[in-house]
C-alpha cells in the first residue's frame, strides 16, 4: 500500500533540465564545465563585452587615485624657488663720487688766451699758462713762480707788473669796490651778484683791458637796468 510510482515531472520540466545540462555541457570551443554559459562571459559575448568596460574603467580609476594619493604623500609638487636677492639700494653719493670741482683762474697781459682758465685741482701757474696756450715770444716770465699752485678765482698776470693786491675783506658800507680790483669774491657779495655774475664781470674786465666808467657795467651779459641801479653806489672805478 505504501507503493506508488514516482510521480512523472512532466515534459516541461525534463525539457527544463535539459536545456541546462546542454548549456553547462562542455563542447569544442571551453575548456572545463561551463559550455555556452561560461562562453557569455567571454569578451566574445555581448555579456563580457559590458562587463570588459566596466573593468576598464575601474582600473583606470584605480590608476587615477593611486597617482593622486602619490603626489599628495610627496607633497603635491616641487617646492616653489625663493626669488634671487636684489642688489641693495644705494644713494646716488656713495655709489658715484662726484668729480672734484675745478679752478676758474683769471689770465691777464702777454698770453696768447687770455682770459678765464679752469685747471684741475692741484694745478701749478705752469698748469695754468698752458691753459691758457703759454706766454707770447718775448714775454718775461722771471717774475711768476712757476712750482706755485694756484687758488680758484685769483688773477695771474703775464708778462705785465700785477695789480696791486686788492684787501682781503670787503671794503666797509660807506666805501665802494674798485671793479678794476675786485677779485671774483668780492664782486661776489655785492647785491644782486652771485658767483656766476662776479666770474663775468672778471672776464669782461679782462677781455676789455678794465673798466673806463661805471657805466660799462651794463655790457656786462646779466646785468640789466634794475641791477645796475643796486650797484651804481657800491662800486667804482680806480
Amino acid at each position: 500500500m505504501f507503493e506508488q510510482s514516482a510521480r512523472d515531472p512532466g515534459s516541461p520540466v525534463n525539457d527544463r533540465l535539459s536545456w541546462l545540462a546542454d548549456q553547462l555541457s562542455p563542447d569544442a570551443s571551453t575548456v572545463g564545465p561551463g559550455g555556452r554559459l561560461v562562453r557569455r562571459w567571454l569578451p566574445g559575448g555581448q555579456a563580457g563585452t559590458g562587463r570588459r568596460r566596466w573593468a576598464l574603467a575601474g582600473v583606470l580609476a584605480a590608476v587615477v587615485v593611486i597617482v593622486l594619493g602619490a603626489v599628495a604623500l610627496v607633497g603635491g609638487g616641487p617646492a616653489p624657488e625663493p626669488p634671487p636677492a636684489l642688489p641693495t639700494a644705494r644713494p646716488a653719493a656713495e655709489a658715484r663720487a662726484a668729480p672734484p670741482a675745478g679752478l676758474v683762474i683769471s689770465v691777464i697781459g702777454r698770453v696768447r688766451s687770455p682770459g678765464l682758465v679752469t685747471v684741475s685741482q692741484g694745478a701749478r701757474v705752469a698748469d695754468v699758462l698752458r691753459a691758457a696756450g703759454g706766454p707770447e715770444p718775448g714775454a718775461d716770465i722771471g717774475a711768476l713762480n712757476l712750482a706755485r699752485k694756484v687758488t680758484d678765482g685769483e688773477q695771474l698776470a703775464v708778462g705785465i707788473p700785477a695789480p696791486p693786491p686788492a684787501p682781503d675783506t670787503p671794503p666797509a658800507a660807506a666805501g665802494k669796490l674798485d671793479l678794476n680790483t675786485a677779485t671774483a669774491d668780492q664782486l661776489d657779495t655785492l647785491p644782486g651778484v652771485g658767483e656766476v655774475m662776479a666770474k663775468r664781470i672778471v672776464q669782461w674786465r679782462t677781455d676789455h683791458g678794465g673798466f673806463a666808467k661805471v657805466e660799462q657795467l651794463r655790457d656786462v651779459d646779466g646785468i640789466g637796468e634794475s641791477k645796475f641801479q643796486k650797484l651804481r653806489e657800491k662800486v667804482t672805478v680806480g
